[in-house]
Protein backbone atom coordinates (compact mmCIF):
# COMPACT_ATOMS: atom_id res chain seq x y z
CA UNK A 1 0.00 0.00 0.00
CA UNK A 2 1.44 3.93 -0.96
CA UNK A 3 1.87 6.13 1.74
CA UNK A 4 2.38 9.41 2.76
CA UNK A 5 5.25 9.99 4.16
CA UNK A 6 7.11 13.00 5.97
CA UNK A 7 10.38 13.33 6.15
CA UNK A 8 12.19 16.04 8.33
CA UNK A 9 15.92 17.02 7.39
CA UNK A 10 17.51 17.03 3.83
CA UNK A 11 20.71 15.67 4.87
CA UNK A 12 22.30 12.31 3.30
CA UNK A 13 19.76 10.08 5.44
CA UNK A 14 16.58 12.35 4.12
CA UNK A 15 17.60 12.26 0.65
CA UNK A 16 18.58 8.79 0.71
CA UNK A 17 15.63 7.63 2.41
CA UNK A 18 13.30 9.93 0.19
CA UNK A 19 14.36 9.21 -3.46
CA UNK A 20 13.92 5.24 -2.68
CA UNK A 21 10.65 5.29 -1.14
CA UNK A 22 9.53 8.05 -3.74
CA UNK A 23 10.81 5.44 -6.82
CA UNK A 24 8.59 2.90 -5.36
CA UNK A 25 5.73 5.54 -5.40
CA UNK A 26 5.01 6.92 -2.12
CA UNK A 27 4.19 10.19 -1.94
CA UNK A 28 7.33 11.93 -0.15
CA UNK A 29 7.92 15.75 1.20
CA UNK A 30 11.27 16.55 2.60
CA UNK A 31 10.76 19.29 4.88
CA UNK A 32 14.55 20.95 5.09
CA UNK A 33 14.53 24.38 7.55
CA UNK A 34 17.49 25.66 5.58
CA UNK A 35 17.09 27.02 2.22
CA UNK A 36 19.46 24.20 0.21
CA UNK A 37 19.60 20.73 1.33
CA UNK A 38 22.23 18.42 2.05
CA UNK A 39 22.90 19.56 6.28
CA UNK A 40 26.48 18.66 6.83
CA UNK A 41 26.80 16.97 3.66
CA UNK A 42 26.81 20.56 2.21
CA UNK A 43 28.48 23.54 1.01
CA UNK A 44 28.19 27.11 0.20
CA UNK A 45 29.71 29.88 -2.33
CA UNK A 46 30.90 33.57 -0.91
CA UNK A 47 32.02 36.00 -3.61
CA UNK A 48 33.13 33.33 -5.84
CA UNK A 49 34.89 30.77 -3.67
CA UNK A 50 33.20 27.52 -2.59
CA UNK A 51 33.68 26.56 0.71
CA UNK A 52 31.89 22.95 2.38
CA UNK A 53 29.88 23.11 5.36
CA UNK A 54 30.36 20.24 7.22
CA UNK A 55 31.75 17.30 5.59
CA UNK A 56 34.97 17.45 3.88
CA UNK A 57 35.84 13.39 2.88
CA UNK A 58 34.09 10.42 3.02
CA UNK A 59 35.08 6.72 2.85
CA UNK A 60 32.76 3.67 2.39
CA UNK A 61 32.47 3.94 -0.78
CA UNK A 62 30.95 0.52 -1.63
CA UNK A 63 28.17 1.92 0.17
CA UNK A 64 28.02 5.31 -1.30
CA UNK A 65 27.85 3.81 -5.04
CA UNK A 66 25.35 1.22 -3.77
CA UNK A 67 22.71 3.68 -2.83
CA UNK A 68 23.91 6.27 -5.73
CA UNK A 69 23.26 2.72 -7.95
CA UNK A 70 19.93 2.30 -6.61
CA UNK A 71 19.16 6.14 -7.16
CA UNK A 72 20.14 5.88 -10.52
CA UNK A 73 22.91 9.01 -10.43
CA UNK A 74 26.42 7.66 -9.88
CA UNK A 75 27.63 8.85 -13.21
CA UNK A 76 26.91 12.35 -11.64
CA UNK A 77 29.35 12.06 -8.69
CA UNK A 78 33.25 12.03 -9.26
CA UNK A 79 35.69 11.43 -6.56
CA UNK A 80 39.33 12.19 -5.77
CA UNK A 81 41.40 9.92 -3.72
CA UNK A 82 42.15 11.91 -0.26
CA UNK A 83 45.53 11.70 1.11
CA UNK A 84 46.14 13.85 4.07
CA UNK A 85 49.39 15.56 4.57
CA UNK A 86 51.01 15.43 8.43
CA UNK A 87 53.45 18.60 8.92
CA UNK A 88 55.15 18.74 12.54
CA UNK A 89 58.68 19.57 14.03
CA UNK A 90 59.50 15.94 14.02
CA UNK A 91 58.20 15.17 10.57
CA UNK A 92 56.75 15.44 7.13
CA UNK A 93 54.81 13.29 5.48
CA UNK A 94 51.45 12.36 3.00
CA UNK A 95 49.58 9.73 4.25
CA UNK A 96 49.16 6.76 1.13
CA UNK A 97 49.45 3.53 3.15
CA UNK A 98 49.59 2.38 7.09
CA UNK A 99 52.95 0.87 6.33
CA UNK A 100 54.26 3.81 4.99
CA UNK A 101 52.99 6.01 7.90
CA UNK A 102 54.75 3.78 10.68
CA UNK A 103 58.10 3.85 8.96
CA UNK A 104 57.78 7.52 8.74
CA UNK A 105 57.16 7.53 13.02
CA UNK A 106 59.94 5.38 13.46
CA UNK A 107 62.49 6.91 12.03
CA UNK A 108 61.22 10.31 13.58
CA UNK A 109 61.32 8.71 16.98
CA UNK A 110 64.26 6.09 16.80
CA UNK A 111 64.44 6.37 20.79
CA UNK A 112 60.65 5.31 21.03
CA UNK A 113 61.08 1.73 18.93
CA UNK A 114 60.20 -0.29 22.27
CA UNK A 115 56.74 1.98 22.41
CA UNK A 116 56.46 1.77 19.28
CA UNK A 117 56.31 -1.57 18.50
CA UNK A 118 54.42 -1.84 22.03
CA UNK A 119 51.70 0.09 20.26
CA UNK A 120 51.53 -1.48 17.07
CA UNK A 121 51.53 -4.87 18.01
CA UNK A 122 48.06 -4.14 19.92
CA UNK A 123 46.72 -2.12 17.26
CA UNK A 124 48.14 -3.76 13.91
CA UNK A 125 45.93 -7.42 13.65
CA UNK A 126 42.71 -4.76 15.21
CA UNK A 127 43.47 -3.10 12.01
CA UNK A 128 44.40 -6.31 9.85
CA UNK A 129 40.92 -7.97 11.20
CA UNK A 130 39.20 -5.02 9.67
CA UNK A 131 40.39 -4.55 6.31
CA UNK A 132 38.46 -7.57 4.91
CA UNK A 133 35.06 -5.37 5.62
CA UNK A 134 36.57 -1.86 4.31
CA UNK A 135 35.77 -2.71 0.72
CA UNK A 136 32.25 -4.00 1.34
CA UNK A 137 28.56 -2.51 1.11
CA UNK A 138 27.25 -2.88 4.80
CA UNK A 139 24.49 -5.72 4.46
CA UNK A 140 21.74 -3.22 5.71
CA UNK A 141 21.54 -1.94 2.30
CA UNK A 142 20.42 -5.60 0.88
CA UNK A 143 16.81 -7.49 1.84
CA UNK A 144 16.19 -10.49 1.29
CA UNK A 145 18.59 -13.46 0.07
CA UNK A 146 20.85 -11.04 -1.38
CA UNK A 147 21.03 -9.67 2.48
CA UNK A 148 22.26 -12.80 3.50
CA UNK A 149 25.21 -13.01 0.50
CA UNK A 150 26.34 -9.41 1.90
CA UNK A 151 26.47 -10.58 5.45
CA UNK A 152 27.98 -14.13 4.37
CA UNK A 153 31.30 -12.65 4.44
CA UNK A 154 30.91 -10.72 8.14
CA UNK A 155 29.64 -14.46 9.66
CA UNK A 156 32.02 -16.17 8.26
CA UNK A 157 35.43 -13.90 7.97
CA UNK A 158 34.28 -11.63 11.06
CA UNK A 159 35.59 -13.85 14.30
CA UNK A 160 39.49 -12.66 14.23
CA UNK A 161 37.19 -8.91 14.21
CA UNK A 162 35.07 -9.60 16.96
CA UNK A 163 37.49 -11.24 19.10
CA UNK A 164 39.50 -7.77 18.51
CA UNK A 165 35.89 -5.81 19.47
CA UNK A 166 34.91 -7.54 22.38
CA UNK A 167 38.87 -6.82 23.44
CA UNK A 168 39.00 -3.51 23.37
CA UNK A 169 35.23 -2.52 23.99
CA UNK A 170 35.89 0.02 26.25
CA UNK A 171 39.20 1.20 25.22
CA UNK A 172 39.74 4.65 24.20
CA UNK A 173 43.17 5.40 21.69
CA UNK A 174 43.64 7.79 25.14
CA UNK A 175 44.62 4.82 26.84
CA UNK A 176 46.10 2.83 24.70
CA UNK A 177 48.80 5.33 23.97
CA UNK A 178 49.28 5.90 27.16
CA UNK A 179 50.35 2.15 27.39
CA UNK A 180 53.37 2.89 25.46
CA UNK A 181 53.88 6.99 25.59
CA UNK A 182 54.39 8.79 28.62
CA UNK A 183 51.34 11.76 28.48
CA UNK A 184 52.85 15.09 27.10
CA UNK A 185 55.25 13.26 25.48
CA UNK A 186 54.75 13.90 21.03
CA UNK A 187 54.10 10.58 20.26
CA UNK A 188 51.46 10.46 22.52
CA UNK A 189 50.07 13.90 21.48
CA UNK A 190 50.20 12.56 17.91
CA UNK A 191 48.29 9.51 18.83
CA UNK A 192 45.79 10.99 20.61
CA UNK A 193 45.45 14.02 18.24
CA UNK A 194 44.29 11.49 15.20
CA UNK A 195 40.64 11.69 14.98
CA UNK A 196 38.12 12.21 17.57
CA UNK A 197 39.45 12.77 21.23
CA UNK A 198 39.08 9.56 23.44
CA UNK A 199 37.73 7.70 19.96
CA UNK A 200 37.35 3.68 20.41
CA UNK A 201 40.22 1.56 19.52
CA UNK A 202 37.65 0.25 17.38
CA UNK A 203 36.82 3.26 15.63
CA UNK A 204 40.89 3.93 15.65
CA UNK A 205 42.00 0.70 13.87
CA UNK A 206 38.81 1.06 11.51
CA UNK A 207 39.67 4.96 10.91
CA UNK A 208 43.18 3.77 9.97
CA UNK A 209 42.43 0.84 7.88
CA UNK A 210 39.79 3.80 5.97
CA UNK A 211 42.52 6.40 5.27
CA UNK A 212 44.88 3.35 3.83
CA UNK A 213 42.59 2.21 1.88
CA UNK A 214 39.02 4.17 0.91
CA UNK A 215 39.32 8.08 1.71
CA UNK A 216 37.80 10.51 -0.77
CA UNK A 217 36.86 13.83 -1.91
CA UNK A 218 34.12 14.97 -3.82
CA UNK A 219 35.54 16.48 -6.98
CA UNK A 220 32.57 19.25 -6.80
CA UNK A 221 32.34 19.43 -3.73
CA UNK A 222 29.69 17.94 -1.20
CA UNK A 223 26.90 20.28 -2.23
CA UNK A 224 26.99 18.55 -5.65
CA UNK A 225 25.98 15.62 -4.22
CA UNK A 226 23.52 17.27 -2.15
CA UNK A 227 22.10 18.83 -5.45
CA UNK A 228 22.11 15.60 -7.29
CA UNK A 229 20.20 13.76 -5.19
CA UNK A 230 17.50 16.91 -4.57
CA UNK A 231 17.34 16.54 -7.99
CA UNK A 232 16.93 12.75 -8.53
CA UNK A 233 14.10 13.35 -5.63
CA UNK A 234 11.82 16.01 -7.85
CA UNK A 235 12.34 13.99 -10.42
CA UNK A 236 11.21 10.89 -9.06
CA UNK A 237 7.83 13.19 -7.86
CA UNK A 238 8.80 14.35 -4.47
CA UNK A 239 8.31 17.52 -2.85
CA UNK A 240 10.93 19.09 -1.06
CA UNK A 241 10.44 21.81 0.52
CA UNK A 242 13.34 24.07 1.40
CA UNK A 243 13.41 27.13 4.47
CA UNK A 244 10.78 24.95 5.77
CA UNK A 245 11.04 24.26 9.43
CA UNK A 246 9.19 21.05 11.47
CA UNK A 247 8.44 23.01 15.07
CA UNK A 248 6.01 19.69 16.03
CA UNK A 249 6.01 15.58 14.93
CA UNK A 250 2.57 15.42 15.54
CA UNK A 251 0.46 11.80 17.57
CA UNK A 252 -2.36 10.71 18.38
CA UNK A 253 -2.97 7.27 20.57
CA UNK A 254 0.62 6.50 20.62
CA UNK A 255 1.81 6.44 16.82
CA UNK A 256 2.71 9.51 14.71
CA UNK A 257 0.28 11.06 12.42
CA UNK A 258 2.08 14.24 11.21
CA UNK A 259 4.27 17.29 11.25
CA UNK A 260 3.46 20.60 11.81
CA UNK A 261 5.55 23.43 9.68
CA UNK A 262 4.53 26.92 9.22
CA UNK A 263 2.22 26.90 11.32
CA UNK A 264 -0.18 24.07 9.48
CA UNK A 265 -0.84 20.42 10.58
CA UNK A 266 0.50 18.41 7.66
CA UNK A 267 -0.94 14.83 7.86
CA UNK A 268 1.21 11.73 6.78
CA UNK A 269 0.92 8.20 7.30
CA UNK A 270 4.79 7.64 8.60
CA UNK A 271 7.21 10.54 10.03
CA UNK A 272 10.97 10.45 9.51
CA UNK A 273 13.60 11.96 11.51
CA UNK A 274 16.35 12.69 9.13
CA UNK A 275 17.65 15.09 11.88
CA UNK A 276 19.18 15.34 15.12
CA UNK A 277 18.12 12.77 17.65
CA UNK A 278 18.08 15.11 20.50
CA UNK A 279 16.08 17.57 18.98
CA UNK A 280 13.53 15.11 17.74
CA UNK A 281 12.45 13.53 21.18
CA UNK A 282 13.53 17.05 23.65
CA UNK A 283 11.81 19.99 21.21
CA UNK A 284 9.58 18.28 18.26
CA UNK A 285 7.51 15.36 19.54
CA UNK A 286 4.25 16.67 20.31
CA UNK A 287 3.90 14.38 23.30
CA UNK A 288 7.29 13.40 24.77
CA UNK A 289 5.25 11.21 27.70
CA UNK A 290 5.29 8.75 25.01
CA UNK A 291 8.76 7.48 25.92
CA UNK A 292 9.34 4.98 28.45
CA UNK A 293 10.46 6.27 31.50
CA UNK A 294 14.09 7.64 32.27
CA UNK A 295 14.18 7.48 27.86
CA UNK A 296 13.93 10.86 27.57
CA UNK A 297 16.28 11.77 30.27
CA UNK A 298 18.82 9.61 28.75
CA UNK A 299 18.67 11.57 25.65
CA UNK A 300 19.25 14.67 27.59
CA UNK A 301 22.15 13.93 29.30
CA UNK A 302 24.03 11.61 26.24
CA UNK A 303 27.14 13.26 24.93
CA UNK A 304 27.29 13.53 21.43
CA UNK A 305 30.59 14.21 18.84
CA UNK A 306 32.95 17.34 18.89
CA UNK A 307 31.79 20.28 17.19
CA UNK A 308 35.01 22.32 15.06
CA UNK A 309 35.81 25.78 14.53
CA UNK A 310 36.48 26.99 11.17
CA UNK A 311 37.90 29.53 9.32
CA UNK A 312 36.91 30.60 5.78
CA UNK A 313 39.12 32.10 3.34
CA UNK A 314 39.26 33.14 0.16
CA UNK A 315 42.85 34.37 -1.12
CA UNK A 316 44.76 36.70 -3.75
CA UNK A 317 46.83 33.45 -4.77
CA UNK A 318 46.90 31.29 -7.45
CA UNK A 319 46.04 27.39 -6.87
CA UNK A 320 49.94 27.16 -8.09
CA UNK A 321 51.12 29.17 -4.99
CA UNK A 322 49.46 27.66 -2.61
CA UNK A 323 50.04 24.42 -3.76
CA UNK A 324 53.56 24.91 -3.47
CA UNK A 325 53.20 25.39 0.10
CA UNK A 326 50.51 23.02 0.94
CA UNK A 327 51.68 20.18 -1.31
CA UNK A 328 48.10 18.87 -1.99
CA UNK A 329 44.30 20.01 -0.67
CA UNK A 330 44.63 18.75 3.02
CA UNK A 331 47.39 19.31 5.29
CA UNK A 332 47.20 18.96 9.61
CA UNK A 333 50.02 20.93 11.10
CA UNK A 334 50.94 21.01 14.75
CA UNK A 335 54.10 21.30 16.86
CA UNK A 336 52.82 18.83 19.39
CA UNK A 337 53.79 21.21 22.01
CA UNK A 338 50.79 21.11 24.57
CA UNK A 339 48.68 18.92 26.04
CA UNK A 340 44.99 19.79 24.33
CA UNK A 341 41.96 19.17 25.71
CA UNK A 342 39.15 20.14 22.97
CA UNK A 343 36.65 19.47 24.99
CA UNK A 344 37.74 21.74 27.69
CA UNK A 345 35.06 24.93 27.52
CA UNK A 346 36.93 26.36 30.47
CA UNK A 347 40.87 26.22 28.60
CA UNK A 348 41.32 29.62 27.34
CA UNK A 349 44.26 29.45 25.26
CA UNK A 350 42.37 26.99 23.65
CA UNK A 351 43.29 27.93 20.28
CA UNK A 352 46.98 28.89 20.40
CA UNK A 353 47.91 25.72 21.52
CA UNK A 354 45.41 23.50 19.58
CA UNK A 355 47.10 22.03 15.98
CA UNK A 356 45.21 23.43 12.75
CA UNK A 357 44.11 21.35 9.41
CA UNK A 358 44.03 22.76 6.04
CA UNK A 359 41.86 22.72 3.50
CA UNK A 360 41.60 24.03 0.05
CA UNK A 361 38.53 23.28 -1.98
CA UNK A 362 40.14 24.87 -5.07
CA UNK A 363 43.34 22.63 -5.08
CA UNK A 364 40.61 19.47 -5.59
CA UNK A 365 38.98 21.53 -8.32
CA UNK A 366 40.36 24.98 -9.37
CA UNK A 367 36.64 25.57 -10.61
CA UNK A 368 35.31 26.13 -7.12
CA UNK A 369 37.19 29.60 -6.86
CA UNK A 370 37.81 32.47 -9.29
CA UNK A 371 40.44 32.05 -11.78
CA UNK A 372 43.66 33.01 -10.47
CA UNK A 373 42.90 33.03 -6.75
CA UNK A 374 41.94 30.30 -4.25
CA UNK A 375 40.24 29.03 -1.28
CA UNK A 376 41.35 28.03 1.56
CA UNK A 377 39.42 26.45 5.20
CA UNK A 378 41.12 26.16 8.71
CA UNK A 379 39.43 23.81 11.26
CA UNK A 380 40.07 22.81 14.50
CA UNK A 381 38.09 21.15 17.20
CA UNK A 382 36.10 22.77 19.63
CA UNK A 383 33.55 22.86 22.15
CA UNK A 384 30.08 24.35 21.88
CA UNK A 385 30.43 25.04 25.42
CA UNK A 386 33.93 27.22 25.41
CA UNK A 387 34.04 29.92 27.68
CA UNK A 388 30.37 30.17 28.62
CA UNK A 389 28.64 29.00 25.43
CA UNK A 390 31.05 31.60 23.07
CA UNK A 391 30.29 34.66 25.54
CA UNK A 392 27.08 33.40 27.21
CA UNK A 393 24.68 35.33 24.47
CA UNK A 394 26.66 38.32 24.74
CA UNK A 395 27.04 39.09 20.77
CA UNK A 396 29.88 41.49 21.85
CA UNK A 397 31.66 38.93 23.80
CA UNK A 398 30.61 36.54 21.26
CA UNK A 399 32.50 38.24 18.53
CA UNK A 400 35.54 39.12 20.35
CA UNK A 401 35.36 35.49 20.70
CA UNK A 402 34.84 34.25 17.57
CA UNK A 403 38.01 36.94 16.25
CA UNK A 404 40.61 36.16 18.45
CA UNK A 405 40.28 32.28 17.34
CA UNK A 406 40.12 32.78 13.94
CA UNK A 407 43.38 35.00 14.46
CA UNK A 408 44.97 32.42 16.25
CA UNK A 409 44.01 29.72 13.40
CA UNK A 410 45.83 32.09 10.37
CA UNK A 411 48.74 32.46 12.14
CA UNK A 412 49.28 28.73 12.72
CA UNK A 413 47.95 28.38 8.89
CA UNK A 414 50.92 30.65 8.02
CA UNK A 415 53.31 27.71 9.06
CA UNK A 416 52.21 26.26 6.30
CA UNK A 417 51.25 29.01 3.81
CA UNK A 418 53.88 32.12 4.59
CA UNK A 419 52.23 35.72 4.45
CA UNK A 420 48.91 34.16 4.38
CA UNK A 421 47.50 37.16 6.32
CA UNK A 422 48.36 39.44 4.09
CA UNK A 423 46.79 37.48 0.42
CA UNK A 424 43.14 37.06 2.34
CA UNK A 425 40.66 38.77 0.18
CA UNK A 426 37.41 37.19 1.63
CA UNK A 427 37.58 35.49 5.24
CA UNK A 428 34.43 34.76 7.58
CA UNK A 429 34.60 31.76 10.62
CA UNK A 430 32.04 29.37 12.01
CA UNK A 431 31.42 28.53 15.75
CA UNK A 432 30.20 24.95 16.81
CA UNK A 433 27.15 27.53 17.35
CA UNK A 434 26.77 28.43 13.66
CA UNK A 435 26.84 24.45 12.80
CA UNK A 436 23.97 24.05 15.18
CA UNK A 437 21.95 27.01 14.01
CA UNK A 438 22.67 25.79 10.49
CA UNK A 439 22.38 22.20 10.90
CA UNK A 440 19.92 21.71 13.78
CA UNK A 441 22.88 19.03 15.27
CA UNK A 442 22.76 19.70 18.99
CA UNK A 443 26.38 21.96 20.06
CA UNK A 444 27.09 21.45 16.66
CA UNK A 445 28.08 17.91 16.63
CA UNK A 446 30.17 16.68 13.49
CA UNK A 447 29.18 12.56 13.61
CA UNK A 448 25.95 12.18 16.03
CA UNK A 449 27.00 10.70 19.33
CA UNK A 450 30.35 10.79 21.22
CA UNK A 451 32.87 8.38 19.93
CA UNK A 452 34.07 7.91 23.12
CA UNK A 453 33.43 4.37 24.01
CA UNK A 454 32.53 5.02 27.95
CA UNK A 455 30.03 7.58 26.69
CA UNK A 456 27.95 5.45 24.47
CA UNK A 457 24.11 6.15 23.43
CA UNK A 458 23.39 3.04 21.97
CA UNK A 459 24.84 -0.47 23.48
CA UNK A 460 27.07 -1.70 20.45
CA UNK A 461 29.37 1.35 18.85
CA UNK A 462 28.71 -0.83 15.73
CA UNK A 463 25.54 -1.90 16.05
CA UNK A 464 23.05 -2.21 13.09
CA UNK A 465 21.08 1.61 12.44
CA UNK A 466 18.61 1.67 15.36
CA UNK A 467 15.54 3.15 13.26
CA UNK A 468 12.40 2.17 15.86
CA UNK A 469 11.21 4.42 18.37
CA UNK A 470 9.15 4.15 21.22
CA UNK A 471 6.49 5.95 18.91
CA UNK A 472 5.43 4.09 16.11
CA UNK A 473 4.98 5.09 12.75
CA UNK A 474 8.03 7.52 13.39
CA UNK A 475 11.24 6.08 12.78
CA UNK A 476 15.36 7.71 12.49
CA UNK A 477 17.02 7.81 9.18
CA UNK A 478 19.66 9.70 9.95
CA UNK A 479 23.29 9.11 10.94
CA UNK A 480 21.93 9.59 14.57
CA UNK A 481 20.60 6.05 14.27
CA UNK A 482 24.20 5.00 14.76
CA UNK A 483 26.83 5.28 17.82
CA UNK A 484 29.25 6.68 15.27
CA UNK A 485 27.30 8.20 12.60
CA UNK A 486 28.83 9.75 9.55
CA UNK A 487 28.12 8.96 5.49
CA UNK A 488 27.83 5.48 5.76
CA UNK A 489 25.76 5.25 9.23
CA UNK A 490 23.04 7.56 7.47
CA UNK A 491 23.09 5.42 4.25
CA UNK A 492 22.08 2.69 6.69
CA UNK A 493 19.63 4.09 8.47
CA UNK A 494 17.74 5.65 5.36
CA UNK A 495 17.64 1.89 4.07
CA UNK A 496 16.75 0.11 7.40
CA UNK A 497 13.58 2.86 7.20
CA UNK A 498 12.81 2.19 4.18
CA UNK A 499 12.83 -1.60 4.59
CA UNK A 500 11.05 -0.74 7.84
CA UNK A 501 8.15 1.22 5.72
Amino acid sequence: MKKKIAIIGSGLGGLVAGNLLAKKGHQVTIYEAHTAPGGYTAGFWRKGFYFESGTLSLESTPTLYKALDDIGVRDRIRLVRKQDRFLTPYFDTTFETMQGFKDVLYGAFPAEKTGLDGYFAELDPFSKAIRPFINKVMPTLFSGPRRFVALAPFLFKGRPLMKFVRKYKDTTCDELAERHFPRGSALNRLLTGIGYPNMGVTALAGMFAAIAEDYWYLADGMQRLADVLADAFRSAGGDLRLGVRVTKILTSQGRAVGVEAEGARLESDVVISACDYKRTFTQLLDQPSLLPAGRLEKIGNAAVSNGVFTVYLGLAMSNDELRSHMKGPGVFCSAFAHDVDPGDPSDEDLFTKTGVSLHSPSLINPALAPEGKSSLMLMTMAPAGWQNRWGGGDRDRYRALKEAAKDALIAKAEAVVPGLRGRIEFEDAATPLTYERYTGNTDGATSAWSWDPRKRFYDSTFGGPAVKTPVRNLLIASCWATQIGGIPGAIAAAYAAVRKI
